[in-house]
């Protein structure tokens, strides 16, 4: 069936209701000459007379009759459902799709979600941890967290942390086996614990500068992780030097567990951000951007 045809049909049921001409154009909002011409030229295509008009009152034929018995019903189901998309186009509800790293993860979204979550029970929170960086389109998130010179640039994207300083770090049993750190060329001499993003990417490179010095070295290590938390786990048991934010050294720093090196080469990056299309954004992936969105 024809759209004009259900456009039509709903004006029908409006004059039949009312059994007016003139109440059922001002309820529509068009006028009564424009109301007279739908119903003329809805009767010209079903080939059927379907109200009977005389000066004083309109009524149904036994053909609307029918048309409004098997086909009203059906109308107010629809009717309703619309009625029900609107009340709920503001309610955040629906599941959110975010991929992100282990370190996001544990230190921002969790934390954070996982209070925001019971205040709003129609809201599911679908949390995939994955060190590499993921097309969110192409894969069907809602969602990534990455840093922030990670990000594409055609995609909205909003910080969730401050900035984030890297560190590089070892236990005093493993530095005191070798020559004092002075240079990153020196990192060669070490055993280093490599990450790596995905399967399909190399090892990552670490980044280090210091003022307008800025150099990637390759480090090499028997051991290589896609987890920050593993890398740093490997460092705590004496396996080698890591290159990991220094939020996470912190306490290990602070007992004497760990030691830092190189630090006047460690740099501080672009903090966390989460990042989404810019298309329309569903109530629920919206509120859960503001209730991650780092202030400062």
């Amino acid at each position: 069936m024809r759209g004009d045809n259900f456009r039509d049909i709903v004006a029908f049921l409006a004059v039949a209701r009312e059994r007016s001409f003139t109440r059922a154009a001002a309820q529509l909002g068009v006028s009564q000459s424009a109301l007279s011409h739908t119903i003329r030229s809805l009767e010209t295509r079903l080939g059927l007379r379907l109200l009977t008009r005389t000066t004083r009152s309109v009524a149904p034929t036994e053909a609307g009759e029918r048309l409004i018995r098997n086909v009203a019903p059906r109308f107010e189901v629809i009717s309703d459902e619309l009625a029900a998309f609107h009340e709920h186009r503001d309610k955040p509800m629906g599941t959110v799709r975010i991929t992100t790293s282990d370190f996001a993860a544990n230190t921002v979204l969790w934390p954070k979600l996982s209070e925001l979550q019971p205040r709003y029970p129609d809201i599911k929170i679908d949390i995939i941890v994955n060190a590499g960086l993921t097309d969110i389109v192409e894969e069907r998130y809602d969602a990534g967290v990455r840093f922030g010179d990670q990000i594409a640039k055609n995609m909205a994207a909003v910080p969730i942390s401050p900035d984030i300083r890297m560190s590089i770090v070892g236990t005093p049993s493993y530095l005191s086996k070798h020559s004092p750190l002075k240079l990153p060329a020196g990192l060669s001499e070490h055993s280093c614990i490599n990450t790596r993003f995905s399967s399909r990417a190399g090892v990552y490179a670490w980044e280090l500068s210091k003022g307008k010095r800025k150099v990637q070295i390759r480090v090499d290590g028997a051991w290589t992780f896609n987890s920050t938390y593993l890398v740093l786990d490997a460092a705590l048991s004496g396996a080698g030097l890591a290159y990991v934010p220094e939020q996470l050294a912190i306490p290990h720093l602070a007992s004497g567990r760990l030691v830092s090196v190189l630090k006047d080469w460690c740099p501080t990056f672009p903090g966390l951000h989460i990042y989404y299309t810019s298309r329309q954004v569903s109530p629920a992936l919206s509120l859960i951007v503001e209730t991650l969105r780092h202030r400062r």
